[in-house]
């Protein structure tokens, strides 16, 4: 018996015995493969380094060795690094795909090819494609890949014995690209092994320094080759098929179709509406804050605290004043927030336990592109229509620090709280279409300019979409009401404390006068720039306190319709309210959260004022709208059309250096 090893892993192999080794993306059933292989006598070991245990077994005189599901070999984790060591050391990788997701499966067996291991495929799961209407080629994918591909449907055990039987037969495959081939036969002058070379150039820090070497910057090159292979194998080999397919597919496949998937996600858009904008945050809010909480639950605790205290007493504000820490706290979380968390997190967990929200992300991950982020944001986007501040907590789930930038400043910035959005809608329901018309082009054309802005400016490259499409399916009302109660506890549970501590700071400023103060020090840019009356100060100071505070102070108000407009852009735009400013700073650096606010507030005077001067070159309101919406759009192309051009002429540069 001799000994080889996979990585550092320690195993007893006979004299004339391979390696066989499994690879493929998680949940493809390599598992079935494996017990198919070997049978029952199987060992484990712990990877040294790691608390991760490999699985081998004996077939004939070869050993089966199954490895962690990864997307990629590399060094970003454990699994990764592990695979790659056990598959470079490998003589021949039985890759197992899903025929289902065959686009994504293929990146990682292409960069298996590349290491220049013998490979053989097995294409797994041609059932469930075909049931969802794909029909892959694989004689023509065996072809294009220049491996053996053999089709199984791994549960039924059909196409095992086929497998078994040409795992000899595997072959190194064809490199995805010429340019990549001289840049490994350059790079195997130096590291004879082509898998490490491939490593290396792919700037994998811990191959490159095994070997005295730099790693050197081909990563992204290579990975935008690869995966223009693989897009081009996929359009060969995959057809779509209508036929033979179920209602469940057609839908699913209709949700991520631009053509239909938009008009599907208005309507899905407007059921939350007319439930959470309409239903919860009106006629049920309305009943537990203003009923229950101002008309009950507050009178109470201003009679308890006033047996301690004087209720006009520093104490007495502090506890149970407008803004008090037993009153305003309570009734902000239990009357307003819990009826708006609950409701949003029932859909959002509705949504992902039916299978639409990862089809929602597909379906808008190439337009958030364009500001940086993926699919994945449209989440946090939409529950920002709710509560800006939940919604600031939930860009957790996105993959980058950059990307959580971006969408944290634009939630702070550019969308409106269901709270808020209430009055903005009845203000802006009573003076017409051109002056809505105005608003929502010019709110837009903001977010985009400036998330396109960040995107161009904030280092660093933000994640792709990498995310799985399962069948859509009924939501089993168990785990929907499961979800719900988790998630919209854990958030309570961690914005209470910092409410509290809002109704405390606001509290203190009221009393020492430096609320007042800043309504003084508004005052001026609000009359001379924005031309609106003294008083739109107080109401842009009450939104910092709650937004629906600042643009129901608005109402207040004689205003003309583009006065309105002016004063709805600005509010819509300015700073969050306390809760979310404080959560802000929780998830964010001091010093970056003092940016994203000033940020925002500069942003909201600035496009106030030029709303207000490009209005005002007009005495016919209709002209002045139509203006000011062209004005917009024109800066939106403009910064679009030049983004573009700075990118095409990146990739060219780079094209030319490579």
């Amino acid at each position: 018996m001799a000994h080889c090893h996979g990585g550092d892993l320690k195993i007893s192999l006979p004299e004339h015995g391979r390696k066989i080794v499994l690879t493929g993306n998680p949940n493809v059933g390599k598992s079935v493969f494996f017990n198919y292989l070997t049978g029952i006598y199987v060992d484990v070991s712990n990877y040294p380094g790691t608390t991760l245990d490999i699985t081998y077994g004996s077939l004939d005189e070869d050993i089966v060795i199954d490895t962690p599901g990864v997307y990629g070999i590399s060094s970003f984790n454990d699994e990764e690094r592990i695979a790659r060591d056990i598959i470079l050391s490998a003589d021949i990788v039985l890759n197992i795909v899903d025929a289902v997701h065959l686009e994504r499966d293929l990146f990682l067996t292409q960069q298996i090819i590349d290491t220049g291991v013998p490979v053989i495929v097995a294409l797994n799961m041609v059932d469930e494609a075909q049931k969802q209407g794909i029909k892959v080629d694989s004689h023509l994918l065996g072809q294009l890949l220049g491996v053996p591909v053999v089709e199984t449907i791994a549960v039924s055990g059909e196409g095992l014995a086929e497998v078994k039987s040409k795992i000899k037969q595997a072959k190194t495959g064809n490199v995805c690209h010429p340019e990549l081939r001289k840049l490994l036969t350059e790079m195997q002058a130096k590291v004879p092994s082509q898998g490490e070379s491939l490593l290396i150039l792919e700037g994998d820090p811990i191959i490159a320094e095994k070997h005295g070497l730099e790693p050197a910057g081909y990563r992204e090159k290579i990975y935008t080759l690869r995966r223009e292979k693989v897009n081009d194998i996929i359009e060969q080999v995959v057809t779509i098929v209508n036929y033979g397919t179920d209602f469940k597919t057609k839908l699913g496949r209709w949700m991520i179709t631009p053509a239909t998937g938009i008009p599907i996600l208005m309507v899905a858009l407007y059921i939350m509406y007319k439930v959470i904008g309409v239903f919860v945050a009106q006629t049920v809010v309305g009943f537990t804050e203003e009923t229950i909480m101002v008309g009950i639950y507050e009178p109470f605790i201003r009679d308890l605290v006033s047996r301690f205290t004087d209720l006009n007493s520093w104490l007495g504000t502090i506890l149970a004043g407008e803004f008090g820490v037993l009153t305003m706290t309570v009734t902000y979380v239990l009357g307003l927030l819990m009826p708006l968390v609950v409701s949003f997190y029932f859909f959002l967990s509705t949504f992902e336990d039916s299978g639409y929200l990862p089809r929602l992300a597909a379906l808008t991950d190439r337009m958030l592109a364009n500001i940086g982020l993926n699919g994945r944001a449209i989440i946090p986007f939409i529950l920002g229509f709710g509560c800006v501040t939940l919604a600031t907590v939930v860009t957790r789930l996105l993959g980058t620090e950059r990307e959580k930038r971006i969408a944290i400043f634009l939630l702070a910035l550019a969308i409106p709280c269901s709270a808020q959005l209430g009055v903005i809608a009845g203000m802006l329901a009573g003076i017409g279409g051109v002056y809505i018309a105005l608003y929502v082009v010019v709110i837009f054309s903001v977010m985009a300019i400036v998330g396109t802005l960040l995107n161009r400016l904030l280092p660093g490259k933000s994640s792709d979409l990498l995310i799985d499409l399962p069948p859509l399916r009924i939501p089993r009302i168990g785990n929907v009401l499961k979800k719900t109660i988790t998630k919209s506890y854990a958030f309570l549970k961690e914005a209470t404390p910092l409410f509290a501590l809002g109704a405390f700071l606001i509290s203190i400023m009221e009393l020492t006068g430096f609320l007042e103060a800043i309504q003084n020090l508004l005052a001026p840019l609000t009359v001379g720039w924005l031309n609106l009356p003294k008083e739109a100060s107080t109401a842009f100071v009450m939104g910092i306190i709650r937004r629906d505070f600042g643009a129901a102070g608005l109402t207040e108000l004689q205003l003309d319709p583009l006065a309105t407009i002016v004063a709805l852009i600005t509010i819509t735009l300015f700073v969050p309210c306390i809760a979310a400013i404080l959560v802000l700073f929780k998830e964010r650096s001091k010093k970056e959260a003092a940016l994203i606010w000033l940020g925002s507030l500069s942003i909201a005077f600035l496009v106030g004022g030029i709303v207000n001067k490009l209005t005002g070159l007009f005495t016919n309101d209709v002209l002045a709208c139509l203006f000011t919406i062209l004005v917009f759009l024109g800066l939106l192309g403009l910064t679009s059309f030049l983004f573009r051009i700075r990118n095409k002429t990146k990739v060219k540069v780079a094209t030319q250096e490579g």
